[in-house]
């Protein structure tokens, strides 16, 4: 059987080689002219063949290139577009693109050959910046939801829009790449080679001299457009906002200036002269991850469908991987095309072994294999195998917690942003619209009081499916001087916002968080920062909590809170960026702070706080004399 299988899948892959062969075929017919598709068939392109391309006249066909992108299968103009057909300089390089994949170009170039991929990405959120939009001109006013769908090109100049312009709108695929060069930490935008552009220390040795000698020393090494991405592609991007790319690495903003840091190993000072300091880095990079390992093509590109906020688009679950029981899987044999082209290009040979698939729409995560009872993950970075561990006993056998997020309980920290102010300056000389690219007068100005870390918060996230327990961060705890832009008087119009935002830290240890941090934490339950005591002198419990932050004039809440502790403050207020995400309630609060109660005295490790984990309530009914459940919760 064995045999008859990897004969099968032999000539699978003979196929799929032919698919690529004739794909080329085709590439060269529709593109060149070669052959005739009919009598009234007319080519796109000037009819030559790759070999005869006048290109190569002038650019010797340098090297560089990745094996499906060679100039030797598909020319110069399939991808740079030009008139391969004549000699002048002048003429060949007309209707030239220079630095082809932005999405202003990618219809005529990349999208040819990849329509599909083309197409999903152009729905995608990180080219429409959906939600971005959807919840600043919700907290402005403009919108009664932050479910509504949008386009960040498409935005004009309401005082929301502006504020996108002036401090939000470069991060997305739309936005050009204008300069020859790699992709860097400051890269935004570029659309298809924003993922796909590599350069090699040749080929970025090669565009320096060419830069240095005035365009006169062509550049013999290409820069490679392949598969090949790491994690230099997702830092520019995802470096801001909730601060993904830096957490994965165990960076920490400040406000610190670069002055203040200068050559503290430490600190690390970004292109952008951000000041962050060393924290804990995430395992999975730890452990020499990259982003693509888990979030593969089907989640990065997109499905083609339209989402408003990202959760809606991730469909990876940890438990994909870290499996409670049995994994989903799929074979070989049943891979999507995009699946397979991964495969092929990854040279992978696992084609023999069942392939993990994501539970909740069933992509194929095609860098891992189960073999016998033992799941594996071919590293992205260096091919090296990583063996996957299931679910530990504790978690797969935990009632108590059988709807809390994984990252709720394995992430180490997590950004906290607090003391927002935004006031438009129209006289500001120094202005810069990031979605035009140009300068302009008058701009919103952001001043923030204080990055913190800390454990994140607990959010519940309500939905058809059921209530699960999530991460949580003050998204907005901010003041907008609406007055200082409509009528350009300060002062006059400020509205105030309390909102937390759902979170993924990407700060994943294997080791859990205490039990103390959720249960008889003040930041865990929404308080803020301060001290939680439980007082039992008086024979009855009782809860009592002192904010390290002052009371905010707006709301009275402690500056970093969410809620008010034991009460209703903020809790029947728009008090998230989601429609679908809440704080604990008030019964939900007790319940967290009664097993908190116990823990006073039980550790979170003992015999007795392990039995509450399968029924905590029968575990009440036979309660110790000794024991002060609180009064308050």
């Amino acid at each position: 059987m064995r045999n008859k299988k990897a004969l099968t899948n032999l000539k699978r892959i003979g196929i799929v080689l032919a698919i690529t062969v004739l794909l080329g075929a085709v590439i060269t017919i529709k593109y060149f002219g070669f052959g005739k598709m009919g009598s009234t068939a007319t080519p796109e392109y000037v009819q030559i063949s790759p070999s005869s391309e006048t290109c190569i006249q002038c650019h010797s066909i340098p090297s560089g290139f990745s094996e499906y992108h060679n100039p030797e299968a598909i020319g110069c103009i399939s991808c740079h577009l030009g008139n391969g057909q004549v000699l002048e300089k002048e003429k060949s390089h007309e209707g030239m693109v220079l630095i082809p994949g932005n999405l202003s170009n990618a219809t005529e170039t990349c999208g040819k050959c990849h329509p599909n991929e083309l197409s999903k990405i152009e729905a995608s959120l990180m080219t429409t910046n959906s939600g971005i939009v959807a919840v600043d001109k919700f907290i402005f006013g403009e919108a009664e939801t932050p479910n509504d769908h949008y386009h960040i090109q498409e935005i004009k100049h309401s005082a929301s829009e502006k504020h996108l312009r002036d401090l939000c709108a470069n991060c997305h695929l739309g936005a050009e790449k204008t300069t020859l060069g790699e992709i860097t930490p400051l890269s935004r935008g570029g659309g298809c080679i924003a993922c796909h552009l590599n350069y090699g220390e040749e080929a970025h040795t090669d565009l320096k001299n060419y830069m240095q000698t005035n365009k006169e020393s062509l550049p013999k090494v290409h820069p490679s457009t392949d598969i090949f991405m790491n994690d230099q592609h997702c830092f520019g991007c995802h470096s801001r906002s909730s601060r993904i790319s830096t957490n994965y690495e165990g960076w920490q903003e400040t406000l610190l200036e670069g002055e203040e840091v200068k050559d503290n190993p430490d600190y690390r000072i970004l292109e952008d002269l951000r000041v962050y300091t060393k924290k804990e880095a995430d395992v999975h990079h730890a452990n020499s991850m990259l982003c693509i390992d888990c979030h593969s093509s089907h989640e990065v590109m997109g499905n083609g469908k339209s989402y408003t906020h990202e959760e809606q688009a991730v469909t990876l679950q940890c438990s994909d991987c870290h499996y409670k029981e049995n994994p989903k899987t799929i074979p070989y044999d049943s891979l999507d095309q995009e699946s397979l082209l991964v495969f092929m290009h990854r040279k992978y040979t696992h084609n023999d072994k069942p392939i993990l698939i994501a539970q909740e729409d069933g992509h194929p995560l095609v860098n891992t294999f189960l073999e016998g009872d033992q799941a594996y993950l071919i590293g992205k970075k260096d091919g090296r195998l990583h063996t996957i561990n299931p679910q530990s006993k504790s978690c797969s056998r935990d009632n108590a917690h059988k709807n809390v997020s994984c990252a709720t309980c394995h992430s180490s920290w997590t950004n906290k942003c607090i003391g927002c102010h935004n006031v438009y300056d129209k006289d500001d000389p120094n202005g810069y619209d990031l979605l035009d690219k140009k300068d302009v007068t008058g701009q919103w100005v952001e001043h923030v009081a204080e990055f913190l870390t800390a454990y994140p918060s607990l959010g519940v996230r309500e939905t058809s499916h059921g209530k699960i327990y999530e991460p949580a961060i003050p998204g907005m705890i901010m003041t907008i001087d609406k007055g200082s832009f409509e009528k350009g008087r300060k002062g006059e119009d400020i509205s105030f916002h309390r909102l937390y935002a759902p979170n993924a830290p990407h700060t994943t240890t294997k080791a859990v968080r205490d039990c103390k941090s959720c249960h008889s934490s003040p930041e865990a339950l929404g308080y803020g920062n301060g001290k939680l005591t439980y007082e039992t002198r008086t024979g009855s419990g009782v809860w009592q909590f002192d904010p390290e932050y002052a009371k905010n004039p707006n709301d009275g809440l402690p500056e970093d809170a969410w809620v008010g502790f034991m009460n209703e403050g903020n809790q029947n207020k728009i008090n998230t960026t989601r429609t679908d995400f809440r704080p604990l309630s008030i019964k939900e609060q007790q319940r967290v702070l009664l097993v908190g109660a116990c823990l006073q005295c039980h550790s979170g490790t003992s015999e007795v706080m392990q039995r509450s984990l399968d029924n905590f309530q029968s575990l009440l009914q036979n309660l110790d004399p000794q024991c002060i459940l609180p009064n308050n919760p």
